[in-house]
């Protein structure tokens, strides 16, 4: 399982979510996304600590919890979707009453 933490400040650091995770466990593993145009991060990251158990105490003790100026997100990472590609392109179908 991993965490998916939101609402972060564009200033977090992974040393400074390590250490706010340690509290309920052993951390894992910590992923700050970056934007891939600009390098800058996108707000949000995933943390994994080593048991269920120590991922539903930080659950529960930080969602909603103030850091860094912000209001925390925190909740189970869900499964990334599949985007798929991004549609358009059908035109008019099925349309008969366009008139060239």
């Amino acid at each position: 399982m991993s965490i998916y933490v939101g609402n972060l400040s564009y200033e977090v650091t992974e040393d400074g979510l390590n250490q706010v995770f340690q509290e309920y466990g052993t951390v894992k593993r910590v992923q700050l996304p970056t934007d891939r145009e600009t390098g800058r991060l996108r707000g949000f990251a995933f943390v994994e600590l080593g048991t269920d158990a120590e991922e539903t105490a930080a659950i529960e003790a930080l969602d909603g919890a103030e850091w860094m100026g912000r209001d925390l997100k925190v909740n189970k990472a869900r499964p990334r979707e599949d985007r798929g590609s991004s549609g358009g392109g059908r035109g008019n179908q099925g349309n008969s009453s366009r008139r060239y």
